[in-house]
């Protein structure tokens, strides 16, 4: 008899897949046309877009750049249907910069540069360390850049922070934490109330280091929205962490002034607080006070955006569990020890979808400005239909400035899965 081998004494080579199952057909058959009825869809919904592009391109694609009105538009396109970009080419930088003075554009686009560059060692981690002073050095130098005047103003009010951390630093073994915390807090306070202006002003009548000033209603397109956004979000986050960690306090005071805010803040829609800030809040000041219009819109901004922040904030102290505040308390680490090294950084992980969400929303947010008549993109857009020669445009304007809004809060969504992607410790 034959012998017969029932145990292999050769490896099989490795073989390709399928073409059918592997690349890019691969992908097309696993998921546009796994089944009968995938396939149907998919060949409707192809046909679908097909359709509106069709239909958008020659409306997009129009030879309309070069044209100084409306009617000249019409005359180029000569009864046929397109975009008449001409309002884009002429209009473009009034979007961007607002009534800005043309001469100081520089300033504003090295605000901006300088704020990525503030902002990369924040949202990235493989950048030097050493560039997060600049990225506190930053918040004082972006107003000045913007509003100029004096630097002597920024650097006081810098000078305010210090003085509060020297306070904190040497009345906590006297008084306590509790004295030392709120020695910091009124410290500062006093400082910017009373002394910075009258010290700015001394040391600029002897150093006259300044800029050219520019008056807030110069403000206006995108680069208004991106300051009153940016300042908000930056702003918003850290005071959300403080409203949240108040409302689960147990000190009676603090829980309930927290829990005031939010709740008042929640309720009440953003438009009414912006009227507030534009016509009531000048009334609590001081006589002669004259309070920037645009500093007192980034305030309501920013307190409405805490309020929300705070119950994202929340949602995410709230997910963990209580089995990570045990093992707090077991290593020996007091409160705030505890959320800094234990409960905060997985709470903001759990809240990073939340937290982007509530960037987003701030950001598109900042149209209302328009409703108390700063010129933000959209309030710009109804100055420049008034003109005669664009008197009609629409969908080229709203079209350009959605565009925009776009691309910034795609980025803001894309950098959050990316930080979700980074923070992944669970199994995959």
């Amino acid at each position: 008899m034959t012998d017969i081998k029932f145990v292999r004494d050769a490896m099989v080579e490795e073989q390709e897949p399928p073409a059918a199952t592997a690349g890019f057909v691969g992908w097309i058959r696993g998921n546009l046309f796994s089944s009968t009825l995938n396939a149907i869809l998919t060949i409707l919904s192809g046909g679908f877009i097909l359709f509106v592009i069709s239909a958008l391109l020659p409306w997009i694609i129009s030879p309309t750049w070069n044209a100084g009105s409306l009617r000249e538009c019409h005359e180029i396109l000569a009864g046929h249907e397109g975009a008449c970009w001409g309002v884009i080419r002429e209009r473009w930088l009034q979007l961007l910069f607002g009534f800005y003075p043309s001469e100081l554009y520089w300033r504003v686009v090295l605000d901006f540069v300088l704020l990525i560059v503030a902002v990369a060692p924040v949202l990235f981690t493989g950048l030097p360390r050493k560039m997060l002073a600049f990225s506190a050095i930053y918040p004082f130098l972006m107003p000045w850049l913007l509003w100029g005047g004096t630097v002597w103003l920024p650097i006081a009010v810098a000078f305010g922070f210090v003085l509060g951390f020297l306070a904190h630093r040497f009345a906590k073994p006297i008084i306590g934490g509790l004295g030392g915390a709120i020695l910091a807090f009124l410290v500062p306070v006093v400082w910017w109330l009373f002394l910075a202006g009258p010290v700015s002003g001394g040391l600029a009548s002897v150093l006259p280091l300044a800029l050219e000033t520019v008056e807030s209603r110069n403000f206006g397109g995108f680069m208004l929205s991106i300051t009153i956004g940016v300042v908000a979000i930056a702003i918003s986050l850290p005071i959300g962490i403080v409203l949240a960690l108040g409302r689960q306090s147990d000190l009676l005071i603090v829980r309930s002034l927290s829990v005031g805010f939010i709740e008042f803040i929640r309720g009440v829609p953003l438009i009414t607080l912006l009227f507030v800030a534009s016509t009531l809040l000048n009334i609590f000041m001081p006589p002669g006070t004259d309070f920037d219009i645009i500093m007192r819109v980034i305030i309501m901004v920013t307190l409405f955006a805490s309020a929300y922040m705070a119950e994202v904030i929340r949602g995410g102290l709230a997910a963990l569990p209580k089995g990570q505040y045990e093992a707090a308390d077991a290593l020996g680490l007091n409160f705030w020890m505890s959320q800094r090294l234990i409960i905060m950084p997985q709470a903001l992980k759990i809240s990073i979808p939340g937290i982007v969400s509530t960037f987003i929303g701030v950001f598109k947010d900042t149209t209302l400005v328009s409703i108390i008549g700063l010129l933000d993109p959209i309030g710009l857009s109804t100055t420049i239909r008034a003109d005669q020669n664009w008197n009609g445009i629409v969908w080229e304007l709203y079209g350009f400035i959605g565009l925009l809004f776009f691309i910034f809060c795609f980025s803001m969504s894309r950098y959050s899965m990316f930080l979700e992607r980074k923070l992944q410790t669970g199994h995959r």
